[in-house]
């Protein structure tokens, strides 16, 4: 990837669907991701690796076993490694993620919402 100046904003304005991540720029090992979230994603964990989560627009609902994590724009929060969770976004949600190259955004869950990652 170039080594440019980012426009997160113009990048979004590149895709509409969600929970599709979009890479943006990579930093050593670890990918940098722009997110729309609409709905309830599905209960999943890294094993091996934390995820940040940054919202950019709306209000996003980490759900843990234990609690929710509530994050509006400006916040984030980093879901540590083996934790079981499920995003949700009654709206619609425009987030940065960071995390390492390859991994699959469902973890060890799998199934019909496992996207490729597609540089934008």
């Amino acid at each position: 990837m170039p080594n440019d100046v980012v426009d997160i904003q113009a990048k979004f304005d590149l895709f509409s669907g969600h929970w599709l991540p979009k890479r943006i720029a990579q930093l050593n090992d670890y990918d940098v991701k722009l997110v729309k979230l609409q709905g309830e994603f599905v209960w999943h964990s890294h094993d091996d690796t934390d995820e940040l989560f940054f919202v950019i627009s709306g209000q996003l609902t980490i759900q843990l076993r234990d609690r929710d994590v509530h994050l509006g724009p400006g916040q984030l929060y980093v879901v540590p490694k083996g934790v079981e969770h499920c995003p949700r976004a009654d709206e619609e949600v425009q987030a940065l993620l960071m995390e390492p190259a390859g991994v699959v955004n469902t973890g060890d869950a799998g199934g019909e919402l496992t996207a490729v990652v597609e540089d934008i």
